[in-house]
């Protein structure tokens, strides 16, 4: 089996490349050398990215859950680099707010963006990568780990991709790709700050025990994840403490759901008198997202 080649000689794609933690990645990866073809909602943003990350960066509009388009643009940029090394499924939005009170499409549309179109983006590229025995990082989250009450959606669908990259890897790992989970806490980005804006989400969040309570920078997270894509890790945390969670996650699961019990009963009354600002997607990227959507949906 030949060699990683080092992130200089590499083509890497990014979804959700237009702002937060993909276009930091975009950034970062380039600084390294590599060629990052950036994939994503919304255009004016990508080309911005694409614009600091140079000449051979190119941007591509692509919904992660169009099938259709993703395979095409998998192929365009195959053809336009010659070859693809690494893909980073990082495409996601978040909604908060208990799930009875949540709008049945919005939520729905966080599992299709970030569980279907993670499966989306590897069907789409993982031939290219068997061609180069390449690398799929799987971003995930600390919320695979931690089933936090009000973001059952967004638990969800990290639980889920999380356990698909790891039941892919298995079906992959002969054919010479690597596949890696990806984890991060609270990070500086525009989904952690849009959910700030929300008093319960933050009061919640505020509760946690420290360090799962605090934000963390986005660049030093962003660093993490480039040192893992060089060496192909298995397992990547954006922030170190984060390791120490595997093994007694186990036991999570019992104590969350005893203090957050205490927890959304106290809040109940603010939960329900503020449920109507919580029926969409969090944060600019969440905003991109539904209207999108809403441009493509049939007029009457």
């Amino acid at each position: 089996m030949n060699a990683t080649p080092p992130l200089s000689e590499q083509v890497v794609v990014i979804t959700g490349a237009a702002r937060g933690v993909g276009a930091a990645l975009a950034r970062k990866l380039t600084l390294r050398g590599a060629k990052v073809a950036l994939v994503g909602l919304e255009p004016a943003e990508l080309k911005v990215v694409a614009a600091l990350c140079g000449p051979a960066a190119t941007a591509w509009e692509v919904d992660v859950t169009d099938n259709d388009a993703l395979g095409e643009a998998a192929r365009q940029i195959q053809e336009h680099y010659g070859r693809i090394d690494t893909v980073i499924a990082n495409a996601g939005i978040a909604l908060g707010g208990p799930l009875l009170e949540s709008d049945h499409r919005a939520f729905t549309r966080v599992i299709e963006v970030n569980l279907l179109g993670s499966v989306a983006t590897a069907r789409a590229f993982l031939p290219a990568l068997t061609e180069s025995g390449g690398y799929l990082l799987q971003i995930a989250s600390l919320a695979a780990m931690t089933p936090a009450p009000l973001m059952s959606a967004y638990c969800a669908s990290k639980s889920g991709v999380e356990a698909f990259a790891h039941s892919l890897r298995a079906e992959v790992a002969y054919q010479g790709v690597k596949v890696g989970v990806g984890y991060l806490s609270w990070t500086d980005t525009d989904m952690v700050r849009g959910a700030d804006q929300d008093a319960v989400l933050k009061q919640m969040r505020a509760r946690l025990p420290w360090p799962a309570s605090k934000t963390y920078p986005l660049e030093p997270a962003v660093d993490r994840l480039v040192a893992g894509v060089a060496r192909r890790s298995a397992h990547v945390y954006a922030q170190a403490w984060l390791r120490g969670m595997q093994p007694m996650r186990w036991l999570l699961p019992t104590l969350i759901a005893k203090a957050g019990a205490r927890d959304v009963a106290r809040l109940a009354p603010e939960i329900r008198a503020t449920a109507a600002t919580r029926l969409r997607p969090v944060g600019a990227g969440g905003a991109a997202d539904t209207a999108a959507r809403t441009e493509q949906e049939p007029t009457a």
